[in-house]
């Protein structure tokens, strides 16, 4: 029966592609197979719960494939119809071109981006071993599920794949199960071109279970290479599947032309005729309809039973149910707000050291806030102190040695995210946020609350070098879609900064946080206003000139304005933490910071100042960094690149 299904997902996938005139559909003709054994057989989920906490995940890291994954939720029974199917690539249609999180009912991740599925899957599984060791007990095995990803060639040459695999292999995930869609074809022609290594020893050389060379359209095979899989429960473990691309197409079969184009009306009917499929477009058999059917009120039946094990675990175990609830909905305590505004820090300080003593206290206050760093803990001050961490032999920690990964790291974090239960934070130097950008911009597309701690963020870093300072680096974050970047000035910022971070739950967030020691900024109006992007430093209700700045620049506008009063010139400091959201608010707020368009305004940020002109008109005046940075202390760089008081009042005067 599961090589009927594998058929009838053939003709769907071949189908839709061409209807769309737009589609991949060599790689779901191809792992037809291994798509029907997992939804038709292997898997536990219900379709119609499909964010059922203990269902198995499936991750299609492969996801140009996409119309494989929406052929078997159609036929498995989830809310995706067969005019869904029809709709493959159009706008607005639950089925885009790749499979995408919150858009699609039974999608568990976003994927596309080649590699990043697999390290997605990574976190899933670490998460659902961190979550039984939380819950399970003597008496209940609630969270007992695997994950499942299908990656490609493709997928094989990325960089996270491998950072992913290694992390994944050391913490032993044995409930991962990866199967490698095997073609030996990429868009440009024969894998030999460009790859020739030996994938499964890699894998076994980083610790993993490796089942090689299964026949990909052999189901007897795939299932016994699956069930060998779940036999083994401290490795992950890699099926190495060999396959065809474009399974049974007349011409087209292994060969790269199937990968990203439509096969055509004449391939289509040779690939129909070979399989005894009719030649009626989007043709589902009664049969096939009536197996899954069977397989839904089974699927059902599981999901009910786990269900009055839960009832039963929830009425002995209240407490951990309460923990549950806070955990799966991203809950706060009543009392965070007031533990954090009323922890007492002692300045000048580096509001990475600020942030270290804020994140301890919040971990103690939200216990399933989870996370680690690139092997930067002692220099981000993201280790959890009184906790401890992840390895293979303790799931019980909540603190994550990711290591020299930034890339695996962010995606593994949107892994544990989707997965639900937990809510990670993954820090390293802002610089580096270049390694790890790709699974940020993933994040936000997801909308989901992963926060990034990022230090050490501008030339004021020092001796390291411009090979270290961040200078586009704000500007590159901010300009991502639903990312929040919150670049505080002082130790009292950064409370609110982060309970900014922990109160969003539709996105993530960045927290953008300086190696050097910075004083607390005097705050006439207090911090009621922060949520608004910036508020007033210091109002002068006759003022003629208007400072804006972040992070450690609103300390040095301070002193410029101490210069310029001097002069007889009045002066209004404004702290802008969160660009994005300033601009966001109506011209009554902007002007009322920033007074009329015929103000005379100044911005001073150590990075470029591409996005700050929004809020200039024409009489401005700008202190940024256009260039790369250079080695050298601190004190000298900020005289090397403009960032001197004496010298900003004076350029400002001369321009006035």
């Amino acid at each position: 029966m599961l090589k009927k299904v594998a058929n009838i997902v053939r003709g769907l996938a071949a189908d839709a592609v061409q209807q769309a005139n737009s589609g991949h559909p060599g790689m779901p003709i191809g792992c037809a197979d291994i798509g029907a054994l997992l939804f038709g057989e292997i898997m536990n989920y219900d379709p119609r719960s499909p964010k059922w906490p203990n269902r198995d995940r499936f991750i299609l890291s492969a996801g140009h494939g996409s119309v494989l994954l929406y052929s078997l939720l159609h036929l498995s029974g989830y809310d995706l119809s067969l005019d869904d199917l029809k709709n493959f690539r159009q706008l607005d249609s639950k089925t885009p071109g790749h499979p995408e999180y919150g858009e699609t009912a039974g999608v568990d991740t976003t994927t596309g981006p080649l590699g990043q599925g697999l390290a997605n899957a990574v976190g899933m599984a670490v998460a659902e071993r961190m979550l039984a060791k939380r819950y399970n007990t003597d008496k209940f095995n609630l969270i007992d599920h695997y994950t499942y990803t299908i990656l490609g060639d493709g997928c094989m040459m990325e960089g996270v794949v491998a950072e992913a695999v290694s992390l994944a292999g050391h913490l032993g995930l044995g409930k991962l199960v990866a199967i490698y869609d095997s073609n030996d074809i990429c868009i440009g022609g024969n894998i030999n071109l460009t790859f020739t290594e030996d994938v499964a020893k890699r894998f076994e050389a980083a610790d993993w279970h490796v089942i090689d060379n299964v026949d990909g359209h052999d189901i007897i095979a795939l299932k016994k290479a699956i069930e060998e899989a779940k036999k083994v429960s401290d490795k992950p473990t890699l099926i190495v599947a060999k396959t065809h691309i474009a399974y049974g197409s007349p011409t087209k079969q292994d060969s790269n032309v199937a990968h990203g184009a439509p096969l055509g009306e004449e391939e289509i009917r040779g690939l129909k005729e070979k399989f005894n499929l009719p030649k009626r477009k989007f043709y589902v058999s009664d049969k096939v309809k009536e197996f899954f059917s069977i397989r839904q009120k089974e699927m059902k039946t599981n999901r009910e039973q786990w269900e009055e094990l839960f009832n039963q675990w929830t009425r002995v175990n209240p407490e951990l149910k309460a923990e549950w609830d806070l955990g799966h909905n991203l809950e706060l305590p009543v009392d965070l707000t007031e533990a954090i505004e009323e922890l007492e820090i002692k300045t000048p300080i580096a509001t990475r050291k600020a942030s270290g003593e804020i994140l301890q206290k919040i971990a103690d206050k939200v216990t399933y806030l989870v996370g680690g760093s690139a092997d930067l803990a002692p220099s981000t001050k993201t280790y959890l102190s009184k906790y401890s961490e992840i390895q293979a032999d303790n799931y019980e920690g909540r603190n994550f040695r990711f290591g020299v990964r930034e890339h695996a790291m962010g995606a593994i974090a949107n892994g544990i995210s989707v997965h639900g239960g937990l809510r990670p934070f993954v820090a390293t130097f802002f610089v580096f946020s270049d390694y790890m950008r790709p699974a940020i911009r993933m994040a936000a597309l997801m909308k989901q609350p992963v926060i990034y701690v990022l230090t050490h963020d501008s030339i004021y870093l020092g001796e390291d070098g411009p090979t270290h300072q961040p200078v586009e680096h704000l500007e590159s974050l901010r300009a991502i879609p639903n990312l929040k970047v919150l670049r505080p000035a002082d130790a009292e910022e950064t409370k609110v900064a982060w309970l900014e971070a922990m109160k969003r739950t539709d996105g993530p967030t960045v927290l953008v946080l300086t190696r050097q020691g910075l004083p607390s900024i005097d705050k006439g109006e207090g911090l009621k206003d922060f949520a608004k992007g910036a508020y007033v430093v210091k109002r002068d209700q006759d003022a003629d000139l208007f400072l804006m700045a972040s992070g450690s620049e609103v300390a040095l506008a301070i002193d410029v304005a101490e210069i310029l009063k001097a002069k007889d010139k009045r002066v209004q400091i404004v702290s802008v933490p969160d660009r994005d959201e300033f601009v966001k608010q109506d011209i009554t707020y902007i002007e009322d910071l920033l007074g009329s368009q015929d103000s005379f305004r100044v911005v001073l940020e150590a990075g470029i100042s591409q996005g700050w002109y929004r809020l200039l008109n024409n009489r401005y005046h700008v202190v940024s960094i256009e260039s790369f940075g250079a080695s050298g202390p601190a004190v000298e760089l900020a005289d090397k690149f403009g960032f001197n008081a004496e010298k900003i009042a004076k350029d400002i005067l001369n321009k006035l």
